[in-house]
């Protein structure tokens, strides 16, 4: 972590653990590049299992310096800048949360409840840095994330496998059209839904759509060429027609269900 950053970080940890109601927060991987990166955001998970402060003393709280503060409505998120730096303060129930693992672990009757949001939230619970916590229970939490069974990977696997399915079937239908737009928009929806598919096949949390890339191609277990067909479709130069991409997709699909 660059030193500016750490200062920020120590600071708004400092803020927000004088409220009784916080039980932990957790720094994201987003502000670990240097502060110059395009991609940095100074984000802090906050969980709490009491009431918080309202928007407007939460602002005064955080200092003269903020700039540009804005809040959900439903006292979820604020955002604001500390000079050209962007700060996002996520706040989450604890109860919520243990419901969420809960139905991951144990609850399968009510997967449906996950499916739709997908793991991000899970991967964050379990790789963000932990800067402050006021008891057990992120360790908790992150224990039982550890040990979530195969039901569960089997079953998002199925959700988002057919969502694969949906969108190379769009392309299909885009490639006959020769619709460039829609097909643009099925490729977005296919690639991101094989990655999906192929981080259920690994039983790993999905990250931030910055790290899909680097992460999927990682994974252990992957079919055979994926990486190369991979980077190829990703390849959207002009010499690449819609057909090539849509007969590389279908071949990329064939083999992810074959896993």
């Amino acid at each position: 972590m660059k030193y500016k950053t750490k200062i920020l970080v120590d600071r708004f940890t400092e803020i927000l653990s004088s409220w009784k109601g916080v039980e932990c927060i957790t720094l994201n991987e987003a502000a670990l590049p240097d502060t110059l990166d395009p991609y940095f955001a100074l984000i802090l998970d906050v969980f709490h299992n009491s009431a918080i402060p309202e928007a407007d003393d939460r602002c005064r709280f955080y200092g003269d310096d903020v700039a540009a503060f804005e809040s959900s409505g439903q006292n979820e998120k604020d955002r604001f800048l500390i000079g050209d730096i962007p700060v996002r303060l996520e706040f989450k129930k604890t109860a919520k949360i243990d419901e969420l693992v809960n139905i991951a672990c144990s609850k399968h009757e009510s997967i449906w409840l996950i499916k739709d949001s997908g793991t991000y939230s899970f991967y964050r619970l379990a790789n963000c840095d932990i800067v402050f916590s006021r008891s057990t229970w992120i360790h908790d939490v992150r224990k039982k994330l550890g040990n979530i069974g195969d039901q569960f990977w089997e079953e998002m696997r199925s959700t988002v496998q057919s969502k694969m399915e949906h969108f190379l079937s769009d392309l299909g239908a885009a490639c006959f059209q020769g619709d460039k737009f829609h097909y643009l928009i099925a490729s977005a929806g296919f690639i991101k839904t094989a990655c999906l598919t192929l981080f259920c096949v690994n039983r790993r949390f999905e990250p931030s759509h910055r790290a899909y890339f680097k992460q999927v191609c990682e994974l252990p277990t992957l079919p055979g060429s994926f990486k190369a067909e991979f980077q190829t479709f990703l390849d959207n130069s002009a010499g690449s027609d819609l057909e090539s991409r849509f007969y590389l997709a279908k071949l990329m699909a064939q083999k992810i269900v074959m896993l």
